[in-house]
């Protein structure tokens, strides 16, 4: 079976982003997103477990929203007033419900990229 998995490293600082939270949302055929899980990052980056995994695990659209802007926040990086990056939302789909999709976001207060890892 396969699963999901993120983890969040702070280009700023060249440290995993621990504390980042991380809302997991899957697309409805109306156009519309239902929530189905909020994370936090724990020490290394990374959620404690799969964001989707097991008999939950399937294809469809999903969406990853961080939230960069508390997390620079709380780690005291001084913030315009709205930040330029405040929630970053990673849109992807996932074909095959047999591989191991891991979308990891690195970021700064003023940029960030992702891909499709391993």
């Amino acid at each position: 079976m396969g699963r999901l998995t993120t983890h969040v490293l702070d280009t700023a600082t060249g440290k995993p982003a621990a504390g980042m939270e991380i809302e997991f949302l899957e697309a409805n055929t109306d156009g519309g997103w239902t929530h189905r899980a909020t994370l936090v990052t724990n020490a290394d980056g990374r959620t404690d477990q799969p964001v989707m995994a097991a008999e939950n695990f399937r294809t469809g659209r999903f969406q990853l929203r961080f939230h960069v802007g508390a997390y620079f926040r709380k780690a005291g990086t001084a913030l315009a007033d709205p930040p330029f990056l405040d929630i970053v939302p990673l849109h992807f789909g996932i074909a095959s419900a047999g591989e191991h999709y891991h979308v990891p976001l690195l970021c700064s207060p003023f940029a960030y990229s992702t891909y499709r890892g391993s």
